[in-house]
């Protein structure tokens, strides 16, 4: 097996080996995402966590079709079984998918926003599209929408520019929710909200989760993805390094990888200690392991050869030091 459970029923989303590599001037590639592998099942909610510039949103961008020009894709991500995203046409995404059958919280919802449209006949034109409402339905409907979003109804006819970061991002999670699509893909959908609308927004993500949907929310907020995940998705460098049960990831034994280990250990309510060092840049990935010069547990083996993603790790080493057991991982693989 890879990272994926044993289940009967098709996944909502189904990526394998993806990756993203942009054309930089000169001839320099960047590899912005590397042999993704991962599954979103009905009812389940997967959460994809990692540092700044380690490929998260590149890879939600590429499941939408919304890379720049200069992006190449490899792997496949298949959507409900039929459609393979990376492959389907612009005419495909843009009627048949976007906003119907993947929802999405946009990372910078500003820059998703109709700047010349209220809010209110924006959600009004997201409701006629996806839901048939007219006429006489739609304030209400339109009310109904931002309340799912914790929009305050008193709010609905300003522009995207008269809004905070935080209702401009309430807007954008009413308007994702709107047509309640098989998968939502939520892109730091809590970014410049206070803890109390944190958990509402996430509390309204697992709902439209809990009723069958699929939900993949990218998100530095460990306590948000602790409090709706079921699994969680650790990316490093681009990759994707382990993907674990979120009750085991956040309790006991916690986490296998040493930097899902340190993600965790940083936090103020834990050890508070910072992971030492930064990143690797994208476009001179070492050859070994990528986080090799921040791990208290490298040697010669990591930082010459890339450990393989097997059994939903990607380690040479478990976390306390010791050599991961060959024969485990074979039983699992």
């Amino acid at each position: 097996m890879t990272d994926d459970r044993e289940n009967t029923v098709v996944p909502v989303l189904d990526v394998r080996d993806l990756s993203v590599r942009f054309r930089m001037r000169g001839g320099r590639d960047i590899a912005a995402v590397t042999d993704a592998r991962f599954s979103v099942a009905p009812g389940e909610c997967l959460a994809l966590v990692g540092e700044s510039g380690c490929g998260k949103s590149v890879l939600a961008s590429a499941l939408l079709g919304l890379l720049p020009a200069n992006a190449a894709t490899t792997g496949s991500a298949v959507l409900g079984g039929d459609t393979d995203l990376l492959t389907a046409g612009e005419d495909t995404l843009a009627r048949t998918v976007r906003g119907r059958r993947i929802g999405l919280v946009p990372q910078s919802p500003a820059a998703h926003l109709t700047p010349v449209r209220t809010v209110r006949a924006q959600l009004e034109e997201s409701l006629r599209e996806l839901t048939g409402a007219r006429g006489g339905e739609l304030p209400n409907a339109a009310a109904a929408a931002a309340a799912r979003a914790s929009f305050p109804e008193g709010h609905l006819d300003r522009y995207p520019h008269e809004l905070s970061g935080g209702l401009a991002q309430r807007a954008a999670t009413a308007l994702a929710l709107i047509g309640d699509a098989p998968l939502l893909l939520a892109d730091e959908p809590t970014t410049g909200l206070d803890r109390d609308l944190v958990e509402r927004t996430v509390d309204e993500l697992r709902r439209h989760t809990d009723e069958g949907r699929a939900l993949l929310i990218i998100t530095h907020d460990l306590a948000a993805a602790e409090r709706i995940a079921d699994r969680v998705a650790v990316m490093y460098a681009g990759r994707i390094v382990e993907i674990a049960e979120a009750e085991t990831f956040f309790g006991a034994p916690g986490p296998r990888h040493p930097y899902a280990k340190g993600l965790l250990n940083a936090l103020p309510e834990r050890e508070f200690i910072p992971i030492p060092g930064m990143p690797p840049e994208l476009g001179a990935l070492p050859d070994g392991c990528a986080f090799a010069d921040r791990c208290a547990y490298a040697d010669a083996r990591c930082t010459g050869e890339r450990p393989a993603f097997t059994a939903g790790l990607a380690c040479h080493h478990a976390p306390t030091g010791r050599a991961a057991s060959p024969s485990k991982e074979s039983a699992d693989a």
